[in-house]
């Protein structure tokens, strides 16, 4: 491990850190200098914000990755991510481990096989800085072909101040870049607003919190630990969930859930 940061390529990538002019070099040249500690198959920078939708700062994706997992992932879907719900709380880790705190039922979840399972990650780190009040910045690690060993694991633990520094050169940079457009939240607060009051017009309160956990990829177990109900309650209400909606099927929640978002309108509505 030792002989990693010993090479003349690793300190040449720190200095390129350290040189970058402006919040793209600096982004790019983080990447680079991880390339040299872990090996890789992506990055994604976002900056998650509690007030406007996340916006990508950097990202290595190739075109296609690049249309599924942000264009669309942005028109809405992330109000289920559990890396955006990480990154709204008050306290949140400097570096976790995707897979380590998820939902029970994520990856059986449609959100999962919709959004997650067609990148091809098999494992995600992610750092995890606070910039402001409002914003969070998320560096997102992942492989797709096989998982981060204890080795890696440890040395990406041993360079965070380092990706720390560097992060909060790339968002003093962007903040005061005097071409970056600022932060519209309006689209933001109309979807989440949406995903707040999906299926209002025929669920009670109860029932809607049921459906966003669902949605979310909470079992009924969990949902019941959550709520503090038992959970024979929660099949009830669940049962009603479907029954309202006209639906049998997770699949088909999550399908109405994405036709409301698009829409704008929390009545919930079947795709022709």
């Amino acid at each position: 491990m030792r002989s990693k940061f010993n090479s003349s390529d690793w300190h040449e990538a720190v200095a390129g850190i350290v040189a970058g002019s402006d919040h793209k070099s600096i982004a790019q040249a983080l990447v680079s200098a991880i390339g040299l500690v872990v090996h890789h198959e992506g990055t994604c920078l976002l900056a998650i914000h509690s007030d406007a939708r996340p916006d990508v700062v950097h990202h290595t994706l190739e075109p296609a990755g690049r249309k599924h997992y942000l264009e669309r992932y942005l028109a809405g879907p992330y109000l289920l991510d559990p890396l955006y719900q990480l990154a709204l709380r008050a306290k949140k880790p400097g570096l976790y481990r995707f897979r380590d705190q998820l939902p029970d039922r994520f990856r059986a979840s449609e959100y999962y096989k919709q959004y997650c399972e067609r990148t091809h990650l098999l494992d995600e780190m992610d750092y995890l800085l606070p910039v402001s009040r409002n914003s969070t910045l998320v560096l997102v690690i992942g492989k797709r072909t096989r998982l981060f060993g204890k080795s890696e694991l440890l040395r990406l633990q041993l360079i965070e101040p380092l990706v720390r520094a560097a992060l909060q050169r790339v968002w003093k940079d962007r903040a005061s870049s005097a071409g970056h457009p600022a932060t519209d939240d309006r689209v933001h607060r109309r979807l989440t607003e949406c995903f707040d009051q999906f299926g209002a017009s025929v669920l009670t309160e109860r029932e809607k919190q049921i459906s966003q956990l669902l949605l979310r990829g909470y079992s009924s177990k969990s949902i019941a630990r959550e709520l503090n109900i038992a959970p024979g309650t929660v099949m009830v209400h669940k049962r009603n969930v479907f029954s309202k909606l006209g639906i049998s099927s997770q699949y088909e929640l999550f399908s109405l859930l994405i036709a409301a978002l698009e829409s704008g309108s929390p009545q919930p509505r079947r795709r022709q």
